[in-house]
């Protein structure tokens, strides 16, 4: 079971950025996939989440109507579009799969600064 994130960066607040997350290792479209973030002295927290058949069944009220999770059965991938981007994003940022859930990837750093 593999997690690759990218796309994180620098962005400064209002920008955007699109992270991406390619697993592999077991049926995708068997598993909801969620993100997960770790602030600077922060415990890590979950942002979103998705189900098999793409229905979102949670967002985190920090980020509900900015942040924008989705997912590609064909890639094995889950992408996090995040808009509307405030310093308090700033953060490592991790996929999960439910169904391996001590499995993390290396993450992608978010900074979000003027």
């Amino acid at each position: 079971v593999q997690f690759v994130e990218s796309g994180g960066g620098l962005a400064q607040p209002g920008g955007s950025l699109r992270l991406s997350c390619i697993t592999s290792g077991f049926t995708f479209t068997r598993y909801d996939m969620s993100w997960y973030r770790q602030g600077p002295g922060k415990e890590r927290e979950l942002v979103a989440t998705i189900n098999p058949s793409s229905r979102v069944t949670y967002y985190a009220n920090s980020v509900e109507g900015r942040f924008t999770i989705s997912r590609d059965s064909v890639k094995s991938a889950v992408y996090l579009q995040m808009n509307d981007l405030k310093p308090e994003d700033t953060a490592a940022y991790y996929c999960r799969c439910s169904g391996f859930p001590t499995y993390w990837g290396q993450g992608t750093q978010v900074t979000v600064s003027a």
